[in-house]
């Protein structure tokens, strides 16, 4: 049984808990905590639920590469490793394997099965490629297969159609009425837009996003993961490029993100933090960009974390939730640079750090 004190974010407020195996409760445990070999781990400092990366690919880091059941288990513990205890997989080379969710020692994992790639919109043989007569039916196998979502890439060449909004709608109905979510891969306006309109569950990147469609996306609750820090990594070596079309069209888009990302949150739309990148583990940095985008750093520190995890449908910190969580000494909400560096992490009542 492990004991923890401290202020809980975001609600700021000083709570007890206790650990009772993997289920966190709240208050003094039974005995006090010289009771029933109790050991307080935490006392004092500031709390949060376990962090969440919410777009994330652990298991290959190049277009092509196999699904390496090894690499998965060693970038899902880089995850754990930094606090973030849930991810969300949308896409990857292969469906995720069994023992992932019977793993202790791993961070919950929300997969999507394989990313979803109509002809020329994907790298070939990366995901499982389908002819656009075939998408609809992929789909649903795919979310039956997963955690209940599914990964269509909507669009791919910036000066190429996106999947058809007629289509991609159909997906969404279906993928819906069998009780899944549906994300979009979106980086052009074409692509962003039909996402949008066929009431996709999240934009993933959604460069180019039209902000006329920012009450559309809070109204019928479509996320918002733009993923800034993978494209911010690489905006001076785009920008160093001859010009030409793709070259214009990315710098035309990713210029917008920051407005679009603010306006997206202050119109109500859940903004989320994601990395897509490597390596795992890096999602306090993406929380960082999001303050440069311009969103608090409650705000974006909740978007990874509490935000993120209620639209997962995981709770935070409250009796009965699973004992995930993550402690500081000094509030992350004051210092955004301490989100990286926890002084104590707990994952399903076991100490990890």
């Amino acid at each position: 049984m492990l004991c923890i004190r401290g202020v809980v974010l975001p609600e700021r407020e000083e709570r007890s808990f206790w650990t009772d195996g993997e289920v966190l409760r709240a208050g003094a445990p039974p005995g006090g905590r010289a009771g029933r070999g109790a050991r307080t781990v935490v006392d004092g400092g500031w709390l949060l639920p376990g962090l969440v990366d919410v777009h994330t690919h652990p298991g290959s880091t190049d277009p092509g590469t196999p699904f390496d059941e090894k690499l998965l288990r060693e970038q899902l513990a880089e995850h754990r490793d930094a606090g973030v205890l849930a991810v969300r997989t949308p896409g990857t080379a292969a469906r995720m394997p069994a023992w992932v969710d019977a793993d202790p020692e791993l961070p919950r994992v929300t997969s999507a099965g394989r990313w979803l790639a109509t002809p020329g919109r994907f790298f070939p043989g990366f995901g499982r490629d389908v002819g656009e007569d075939e998408l609809v039916r992929a789909a649903l196998e795919e979310a039956a297969a997963s955690s209940g979502w599914c990964k269509v890439i909507g669009d791919w060449r910036a000066d190429e159609p996106a999947v058809p909004l007629a289509l991609l709608t159909a997906v969404v109905a279906a993928v819906h009425g069998a009780g899944g979510k549906v994300a979009v891969h979106c980086q052009t306006a074409e692509g962003t837009r039909n996402a949008v309109l066929a009431g996709a569950d999240s934009l993933e990147h959604g460069m180019h996003l039209d902000p006329a469609l920012l009450d559309r996306m809070a109204s019928q609750g479509t996320a918002f993961v733009p993923t800034l820090g993978v494209f911010g990594a690489k905006s001076d070596a785009m920008r160093a490029r001859e010009p030409g079309l793709r070259r214009d069209l990315w710098l035309a888009g990713w210029d917008t993100m920051f407005g679009n990302v603010r306006a997206a949150h202050e119109a109500g739309v859940t903004v989320l933090a994601g990395t897509d990148s490597f390596p795992c583990g890096t999602v306090a940095g993406e929380a960082a960009w999001l303050v440069r985008a311009g969103l608090s750093a409650e705000a974006a520190l909740g978007a990874a974390s509490w935000t993120a995890r209620a639209w997962l449908g995981l709770p935070g910190l409250v009796d009965g939730a699973p004992a995930d969580l993550v402690a500081y000494a000094t509030d992350p909400t004051a210092d955004p640079a301490a989100l990286g560096h926890p002084s104590r992490i707990i994952l399903r009542g076991r100490v990890v750090r």
